[in-house]
């Protein structure tokens, strides 16, 4: 029965939650450019005040905790989508799609990392005391690379954005079965509401090493479960009063800027509470592009539909554009550059980066996702159907 659900429930794309995972993307992007590049070091410092500045190149991980609330967002509405409520999710298919999504791209990328290192490239070369090739291709394949940057340091760039799908796909492990455990909804919730609340205590806590605050599980899930709850409101009382949508909106940018733009001001007030107001605002404006989608009538800006294109790659730009940044910052130094004109670097380096996530989807995520999809589903159906009559 979830088989069919699942082939017949094709969850539709939301323009707007394109548009807030294309916004993310690019600020993470933008701020692995500028750790190396910085903008306020250039040309643009004497025209744009510092802090936009600051907003444009210092919001990497605060946009990885963005995608960590829509991820949860969009797996548990897909989910109820599908099967109609969380208690009758079917777990295999569940596996599937996501081993499917996520495998092929990250089994491709670890190949070609493994290749450069063995190779000696300058930049992809593991060093560290305690790391070896082995050890990294071990945590990225078993969901702790984030731990093991905690306990032995930073993984050269390429490596190192593995850390958020650790924490993903460990949170994702366990999903159905809490799913399928719990069953009742209102007990759901207020597990979600204690986990989504502990984000400031659980970043705060790790405050004596700096690599594992940054990368641990907690966090990451915290954000993750405010996402799923989002979700869960967002089906439970949904909405067509334009009031209440535009307010939500409102309310969840109005908070995305202030954590972008004036996170140093707020941080002597609200300290590690700045996560928590991050991901409530983001959980309050997917609740209300989620309900702005189902009232119709909805014609987004096409000037956007490039921000969004970001979006719709975002899986694919996030894994392979450490290959353009690093080639296109080892050019800046090569060419002894000036720093005033860095921002001529990043006008190549963004275009070249959903480029080559475009190619990665095209040739590698989409076709293999599809491949697998139809092998392992059929596979999942028929052990389902086994097991059926086993137990009758």
């Amino acid at each position: 029965m979830g088989q069919v659900l699942e082939q017949t429930a094709a969850p539709q794309r939301n323009p707007g939650i394109d548009l807030l995972r294309g916004l993310s993307i690019l600020l993470v992007v933008l701020h692995h450019i500028g750790l190396r590049i910085p903008l306020h070091r250039g040309v643009l410092a004497a025209y744009v005040p510092i802090p936009i500045l600051n907003a444009l190149n210092y919001n990497g991980y605060e946009s990885v905790f963005v995608f960590f609330v829509i991820s949860g967002f969009l797996i548990t509405g897909n989910t109820l989508q599908r099967w109609g409520g969380l208690d009758r999710i079917d777990a295999g298919a569940f596996y599937v799609r996501r081993f499917a999504r996520i495998a092929p791209c990250l089994l491709v990328l670890l190949i070609v990392l493994s290749v450069l290192h063995l190779c000696g490239v300058d930049d992809y070369v593991i060093h560290r005391a305690g790391q070896t090739l082995p050890r990294a291709l071990l945590a990225a394949l078993g969901l702790h690379l984030n731990w093991y940057e905690g306990h032995y340091g930073y993984l050269p760039g390429n490596w190192d954005v593995l850390w958020s799908l650790s924490i993903e796909e460990v949170f994702y492990l366990g999903f159905p079965m809490a799913c399928l455990l719990i069953r009742r909804t209102w007990a759901l919730v207020v597990l979600l509401i204690a986990f989504a609340l502990s984000l400031p205590w659980a970043h705060a806590a790790l405050a004596g090493n700096e690599i594992w605050q940054e990368k641990a599980y907690l966090p990451g899930m915290a954000a993750i479960a405010t996402g799923v709850l989002g979700a869960l409101i967002a089906a439970r009382w949904p909405s067509r009063r334009i009031e209440i949508i535009r307010a939500l909106i409102a309310f969840g940018s109005l908070g995305l800027v202030a954590i972008y733009v004036i996170e140093d001001r707020l941080w002597p007030l609200l300290h590690d509470g700045c996560m928590l107001l991050l991901t409530t605002s983001v959980m309050c404006a997917l609740i209300g592009l989620q309900w702005r989608q189902a009232a119709g009538e909805w014609h987004p800006w096409r000037a956007l539909n490039g921000l969004r294109s970001f979006g719709r790659l975002s899986y694919e730009i996030y894994l392979s554009h450490m290959f353009v940044v690093m080639a296109v910052v080892r050019l800046f130094h090569l060419t002894g550059a000036d720093m005033t004109w860095g921002i001529l670097w990043y006008l190549p380096a963004v275009p070249l980066c959903w480029l080559l996530g475009a190619a990665v989807a095209r040739w590698i995520s989409v076709p293999c996702e599809r491949w697998l999809r139809a092998r392992l589903s059929g596979k999942t159906l028929k052990s389902s159907q086994a097991v059926s009559v086993q137990r009758a």
